[in-house]
């Protein structure tokens, strides 16, 4: 790969060198460095996640919809890239500075648990200040019922469903974050990020710091009974249905089968195939 000539790119094997190195100092990051990056990230997800909703609430069409959202959601990992911050499925490619052994198993789970957790912080604290804000009143609370009816979509997944489409997400993501690491320019890094995070999204693969957003929202929302009867006039929700969407359908239903997912396919995918291909032979001499 050093023969070929990148013009305002990084190369691969060098992007991927980065990626590896990267891992330590994420492994060894100061805790309260890693809190506030981790919380930045949970909310600049979260706001991404928002405003794909409110954009696509209206539209009868599922593929117009999902256009618009897959359009206006990369302002999340946009403003997480470029002003910093730690999101977990992006951490998902610490497994090349693993299977490189540039940190050990510690340093990994250590980071992925407090990120993990305070991209959740994030993300819920972002659910709460919109459930306040009268957004979800839009078109007669038909806002409101499209939260309640994507939180509710998502944990009544099955198990095997909410895994795949979250390594099918992740590779997006990933994808885009590699991408991003690739460009020289602040327009070329924006770009990178765009394109596969709007096809993830218009794909409707799922994603799990973006779920630690729309589920809460959506459990807040059914809290309201106009946006209850509306999810009902609009979607045909019951309030058998309704009862699915909890605390615990949000962890166990949701959150456990699509972390799974999204670290298969950030992190063993994306990470090591590409750690594999571009980095461990060169290492290895």
């Amino acid at each position: 790969m050093e023969d070929q000539n990148y013009t305002g790119v990084i190369a691969p094997d060098k992007v991927h060198e980065n990626m590896t190195n990267a891992a330590i100092n994420k492994a060894t990051m100061p805790l309260h460095k890693l809190i506030i990056l981790g919380i930045m990230a949970g909310l600049c997800i979260a706001l991404g996640a928002e405003a794909s909703s409110c954009a696509m609430h209206s539209i009868d069409s599922v593929g117009v919809a999902r256009m618009a959202a897959g359009i206006v959601f990369p302002v999340g990992l946009i403003a997480l890239v470029l002003a910093g911050g730690e999101l977990f499925t992006g951490n998902c490619m610490m497994l090349m500075g693993l299977a490189d052994k540039r940190i050990k198993v510690s340093g990994l789970l250590r980071n992925w648990l407090i990120v993990y957790f305070t991209n959740m912080i994030g993300g819920v604290l972002i659910a709460l200040i919109v459930s306040q804000t009268g957004q979800w009143d839009y078109t007669g609370g038909q806002l409101g019922a499209l939260t309640i009816k994507i939180a509710l979509g998502k944990v009544t997944l099955s198990p095997f469903t909410a895994i795949c489409s979250g390594i099918m997400c992740n590779i997006f993501v990933c994808l885009a974050v590699l991408l991003a690491s690739s460009s020289k320019s602040l327009s070329g890094k924006i770009l990178a990020i765009i394109v596969p995070i709007a096809a993830f999204v218009i794909s409707g693969f799922e994603h799990c710091v973006a779920n630690m957003y729309y589920i809460p929202a959506g459990i807040l929302a059914a809290k309201n009974p106009d946006y209850v009867n509306k999810a009902n006039e609009v979607y045909g929700i019951t309030a058998d249905q309704l009862d699915k969407l909890n605390i615990g359908s949000f962890f166990y239903n949701n959150l456990l089968y699509v972390t799974i997912g999204n670290i298969i396919g950030g992190g063993v995918i994306v990470g090591l195939m590409y750690y594999y291909a571009f980095v461990y032979k060169k290492n290895a001499k």
